[in-house]
């Protein structure tokens, strides 16, 4: 499991491993996964209240997409910008159908969420 307050850090290291992002989950964060040739096993975002076109969860379809499982956590829950309150703090407020897949359920703890893929 690897803490990046912002996923511009996220690189191929990071391959098939849970990444816990302090950053929003927009288009912009989404590319930084897409970018990569190795992909990670789950990514996590703060959803940054949604926005206009819930904007802030937009990495939940793009992710799905290219095959990697994502959640968004409350930015109620945990701020954003920092990963370790996000995985400390963070209640899980969207997901793809692949984190679904998982096990990742809306409301869980994103510490629990991690807990079932480590398992």
């Amino acid at each position: 499991m690897f803490l990046l307050d912002s996923i511009a850090h996220i690189s191929n290291a990071h391959a098939n491993a849970v990444v816990i992002s302090g950053s929003h989950g927009g288009r912009s964060a989404s590319e930084f996964v897409i970018a990569l040739s190795q992909k990670p096993s789950c990514v996590f975002f703060n959803d940054a209240g949604g926005g206009k076109d819930e904007a802030g969860k937009v990495a939940l379809k793009m992710l799905q997409a290219y095959g990697v499982p994502c959640a968004c956590y409350s930015h109620l829950s945990a701020r954003i910008g920092d990963a370790q309150d996000g995985y400390d703090n963070g209640l899980v407020s969207g997901v793809n159908e692949l984190a679904k897949a998982l096990g990742i359920e809306l409301d869980i703890p994103v510490y629990e969420a991690v807990k079932l893929m480590l398992l």
